[in-house]
């Protein structure tokens, strides 16, 4: 299953979980190993636990990306978020603050950032400040679901005409779907 990347962190979290072209569901979290690939796509935007993760770390990210999705949509109506949506977000914030330090490089000093906490933690604080981000930014309204029959998934469009995901998987469905309906034979 292709997945959509390439949104805000927050976003692909979030279509982390997808439908199949047939309908049936895809979990990108299900396992650690379509866990591995979704991360590989994410590479240069988060850092990949130095371990693999168990089922119950997978489990405590499918619980975020619920979380993310749950405040994403109620920004999304103009309601207030859930508020264990906000305390889970906040915890997951907390579990591994980033804090700056300096360390000596020969004659030259260095400085930078690091956190601490276990690898689950340092991820699900990445993913959360990822969220916190999209949250807050005044262009979340604009976030759109793709208009595709059966498609989940979420995009911030560039052009304010965009209505699919993505033009080459449900933008051509929904064309190749309109082309045959208006050229089928009548009986």
């Amino acid at each position: 299953m292709e997945l959509l990347t390439g949104e805000p962190l927050a976003l692909d979290l979030v279509n982390t979980r997808a439908n199949t072209p047939s309908g049936a569901e895809y979990d990108a979290l299900a396992t650690s190993g379509t866990f591995q690939s979704w991360l590989a796509k994410q590479s240069g935007r988060l850092a990949a636990p130095g371990r693999p993760l168990t089922r119950a770390d997978l489990a405590a990210l499918r619980e975020l990306r619920g979380h993310v999705e749950s405040a994403l949509d109620a920004v999304r109506q103009a309601v207030p978020a859930p508020a264990e949506a906000i305390a889970a977000l906040n915890e997951a914030l907390k579990a591994a603050p980033s804090y700056s330090y300096l360390e000596a490089r020969g004659a030259v000093l260095a400085g930078g950032t690091r956190r601490d906490g276990s690898d689950l933690d340092r991820l699900r604080t990445q993913l959360a400040e990822a969220a916190l981000a999209l949250l807050t930014d005044p262009g979340v309204g604009k976030v759109r679901q793709c208009e595709a029959p059966q498609c989940r998934m979420l995009f911030l469009p560039a052009h304010p005409r965009r209505r699919w995901c993505s033009p080459e998987l449900c933008g051509n469905r929904i064309r190749v779907a309109r082309y045959y309906q208006r050229h089928k034979p009548t009986a």
